[in-house]
């Protein structure tokens, strides 16, 4: 071997093998599988008893995540085994009646039913079907069920079941087809010349009409053709059901995404969505009412600002003016019903499908006539957080989230009156709210002390007055025991990923770490930079959030990177551990290299 070739066989390994050190970042240590940076928890969930959380998590670093648990007398997580997760039933399933004294649940396609002051619990239905989101109705007499497209309900009594809907599809609906006239004109002949098909054709036609006068258990049927049935939802007393029927667009052109990385070899197509823009589907609402076997159809025709137009059309006075023309009424969608208590109002809320305004409306449900209780319009999209939260205080009092100032905020209007009353108010936002179980406070979690921050909190109804719960700056998601006397919380501040605690539901309490895998020893090597939240103004004066990494030693000349998340309500300058985290990471590794790296949230956000 010549010296040279022994020379440069003494730099390979150096060559090959050289690697950032500990503590040094690199795109190919950014770019690695999450888990070198540790395990985090998630999706927290309470057992039945109120005694037992569970969570998601991975701290053997297998394949895929494992269900963990911890009670309350014992905090150590440990692995759920197979049996264990079988039996498992979660609190957020079961369903009580008005007193409180019995429940119902769904368990592995089949319902249950238990009576809280026996203790007994009974199963409702066992079959190959799926059975799902049940309910008490029948001024609690019963419980009722979804099975396929229809609602049965089952008499606590007696066992009995009874069907309530006879929902039929296109493909049920469809009567006989006529015959072509040539084969309408054998089959004619057919049964004039051949006696032993006269004979049973002349035995059908006696059996058809015996059975025809036998008393029948006759049920309305509700044709739905090609349209798709949603929301079914009986009152408390079991007179009224109401659904929609959704139409879907007619088929449009999608988008294609090319896949590379196949087990074949070959390139396929992963089907992608429709161009934004494109033509959405429509919804019709209705009530069945049981008692009269009749079907009314609820028109939006006359609802406050159902023929509005978007303002963006003032750019477009050729559309604008063919728009008013037409002046047609907007197409709408349903985010849910929901009866009061006893079942005397139905409170609709409808959006907008252009996602310019939103309405909730009482609805008469023997008339079909509606009262608008609460219009929302906004220009850009309605939304925001909490949007989703609603319900009823009491026979009369529905309470909700609303934009309505700029913020999310809590409101409840009385239905009789059309009184409303505002719970929370400022220059922050309510991102999620939860009624009490005795209805007199609300748990709320905002951005009130600060808009990169999550906290949670106490809120009396009777006087607006708030206590916080938390107090750990970053982000505490929280879950809420079934007692409302522990919250389970998943924590992360901006450069430490998720972790699990557990913490009394009082103000004062103090935080109970529970997990501790989220940092690896490789990923705390490194010093991450907790970025500045900082504030500037736009050209018009609006307010423009972002997160600033500074680099240590920055170097005269060196230009800045603006980086821009996607989506668009989501927040990105926050004090929280970032879905953008590899994002994250790129930043600091920049910010090491001499550059300024501002994370901008632009006006859509969050």
């Amino acid at each position: 071997m010549s010296k040279l070739t022994a020379f440069l066989f003494l730099f390979v390994p150096v060559l090959t093998f050289a690697q950032p050190k500990l503590g040094e970042l690199s795109v190919e240590k950014i770019m690695r599988d999450p888990q070198w940076i540790g395990i985090s928890p998630s999706s927290p969930f309470w057992g039945a008893d109120g005694t037992t959380l569970y969570f998601s998590w991975n701290p053997e670093k297998a394949p895929s995540d494992s269900l963990y648990y911890i009670t309350l007398a014992n905090r150590t997580p440990v692995k759920a085994t197979v049996t264990q997760k079988e039996d498992i039933l979660s609190a957020r399933s079961l369903v009580y009646n008005s007193a409180k004294n019995a429940l119902t649940y769904p368990k592995s396609g089949d319902i249950f039913y238990k009576d809280l002051k026996s203790k007994i619990t009974r199963r409702i239905t066992n079959t190959v079907n799926s059975e799902f989101s049940p309910a008490f109705s029948f001024n609690d007499k019963s419980v009722v069920y979804m099975s396929g497209q229809n609602l049965f309900a089952w008499e606590i009594a007696t066992g009995e079941t009874m069907q309530l809907t006879n929902v039929q599809s296109e493909g049920e609906s469809k009567s006989k087809t006529k015959l072509p006239q040539q084969e309408e004109w054998l089959k004619t002949d057919q049964l004039l010349y051949m006696e032993i098909l006269k004979e049973r054709n002349n035995k059908e036609k006696l059996q058809k009409e015996y059975n025809d006068r036998l008393p029948k258990n006759e049920l309305k049927k509700i044709i739905v053709g090609s349209k798709r049935v949603m929301g079914l939802n009986i009152s408390p007393d079991g007179r009224y059901i109401g659904y929609s029927l959704y139409t879907a667009p007619t088929p449009s052109k999608r988008t294609i995404v090319p896949n590379y990385i196949t087990e074949s070899g070959f390139t396929t197509d992963i089907p992608g969505r429709t161009k934004v823009g494109e033509t959405q589907g429509t919804t019709e609402f209705f009530i069945y009412d049981r008692t009269a076997d009749t079907i009314l159809s609820i028109k939006m025709d006359d609802l406050e600002g159902i023929r509005d137009l978007p303002d963006y059309l003032q750019d477009y006075p050729k559309e604008l003016q063919k728009r008013k023309k037409e002046n047609l009424v907007r197409a709408v969608s349903s985010r849910g019903s929901n009866w009061s208590p006893n079942g005397s109002h139905l409170v609709l809320d409808i959006y907008s499908e252009d996602s310019k305004d939103r309405w909730l409306v009482l609805v008469d449900p023997h008339t079909g006539k509606l009262k608008l209780l609460d219009r929302q319009r906004n220009e850009a999209w309605v939304g925001g957080p909490g949007f989703r939260n609603k319900g009823w205080l009491d026979e009369n009092n529905f309470w909700y989230q609303s934009e309505a100032s700029g913020y999310s905020h809590l409101y409840s209007v009385n239905v009789e009156s059309g009184s409303k009353k505002q719970y929370t108010s400022g220059k922050y936002e309510v991102q999620d709210a939860q009624l009490s179980n005795d209805k007199k406070y609300f748990y709320i979690s905002t951005n009130e002390v600060h808009p990169g921050e999550k906290q949670f909190y106490r809120l009396r109804i009777a006087d607006s007055k708030q206590e916080r719960v938390t107090t750990q700056t970053g982000s505490n998601d929280i879950t809420l025991s079934p007692d409302e006397k522990t919250i389970a919380i998943l924590y992360s501040y901006s450069n430490k990923p998720w972790e699990l605690y557990l913490q009394p539901n009082q103000a004062g309490s103090k935080a109970e770490q529970i997990t501790n895998k989220a940092q690896s020893e490789e990923f705390k090597s490194y010093s991450w930079r907790d970025p500045e939240v900082i504030t500037f103004s736009a050209r018009d004066g609006a307010t423009v959030y972002g997160r600033l990494y500074k680099p240590a030693n920055a170097k005269p000349g060196m230009p800045a990177v603006v980086f821009v998340h996607g989506a668009g309500y989501l927040q990105n300058a926050h004090k929280w551990w970032s879905s953008y985290f590899r994002e994250y990471m790129f930043h600091n590794l920049l910010a090491d290299k001499g550059y300024y790296v501002i994370d901008i949230d632009y006006r859509g956000s969050a």
